[in-house]
């Protein structure tokens, strides 16, 4: 193995899922769009740092989950992207695909952002806020107060996924969930502390509740105006653990599951409206009574 990666398992792993989470975000963000290549291997094991090794266990399972096909001798094309459904007319959406990010972009250019988020984990949240912090410190936007509530499963609670297959209580799956949820939301923290910290923003308010459900879908309420909600898609891929092993797993596809986009507007009974209303009742509800 090579050297970059330090020759262990443990570290191996830690660089596998660097290069896999950037990819995924590349995908989801648009930089590389549905049926377009990859770069070859060669060039990602040097932008990253990493052996070919790592750089082929990184493009495996981004085919398991669905998001590439890899053939021999013509590279990794990109066969699925996180998908948005929108009805809202903006300019900013009226090209091409809708995707999260522009949506994002725009709640984090009121000067009182609102964000609460249901999910499994908090692997793309990070990611987004990321981004938005760098806008900040760039001077692209100077929002005065951001406030975000997290929902997140209990740790303890046992999960049909991601588990593996045929093995019916969970456990060995879920420890490694936990372990990327708590990277992610440590990471969240951080970076929503520095932007206070640095007198970027005035006002943070970060509170993350953790609710006895299995999330069936995700949900995003930008600024209690508008929804973002879709299922989580369940299918079967291969897992590598970080002791080596290769397993077979049902899993859900987060950053790939496709999204519909509901605005509120100013006819209370319209239909945007309507979801837009329920649905942050519906989290409320949820964050005030069943979550700890």
């Amino acid at each position: 193995m090579d050297e970059r990666d330090h020759g262990t398992v443990e570290g191996g792993g830690r660089e596998f899922q660097r290069v896999s989470d950037e990819l995924r975000a590349r995908m989801r963000d648009g930089q590389y769009p549905l049926r377009s290549f990859l770069p070859s291997q060669r060039d990602l094991a040097e932008e990253f740092g990493v052996s070919r090794d790592t750089v082929q266990r990184a493009l495996r399972e981004l085919a398991d989950e669905g998001w590439i096909e890899s053939r021999q001798g013509s590279g990794s094309r990109v066969v699925k992207v996180q998908r948005i459904q929108s009805s809202a007319a903006k300019a900013t959406r009226s090209r091409g695909s809708v995707t999260l990010s522009p949506l994002i972009s725009e709640a984090f250019e009121q000067p009182q952002v609102t964000l609460d988020v249901y999910t499994l984990t908090s692997e793309s949240l990070d990611a987004h806020i990321r981004l938005q912090a760098e806008r900040i410190r760039g001077g692209f936007i100077s929002p005065q107060h951001i406030g975000l509530r997290m929902l997140l499963p209990a740790k303890e609670l046992p999960l049909p996924y991601p588990r593996v297959k045929d093995d019916s209580d969970g456990e060995r799956l879920r420890d490694r969930l936990n372990t990327i949820t708590d990277r992610h939301t440590a990471s969240l923290r951080d970076v929503l502390v520095a932007l206070k910290t640095e007198g970027l923003v005035p006002s943070i308010d970060l509170q993350i509740r953790h609710a006895p459900l299995t999330p069936a879908f995700k949900l995003y309420v930008l600024n209690g105006a508008e929804v973002l909600h879709g299922p989580y898609e369940v299918i079967e891929r291969q897992l590598m653990l970080d002791t080596g092993e290769e397993v077979t797993a049902l899993d859900v596809l987060g950053l790939g599951a496709t999204l519909t986009h509901h605005v509120k507007d100013a006819d209370p009974n319209s239909p945007g409206s309507v979801f837009v209303g329920s649905m942050q009742a519906w989290f409320d509800s949820v964050w005030s009574l069943l979550a700890e």
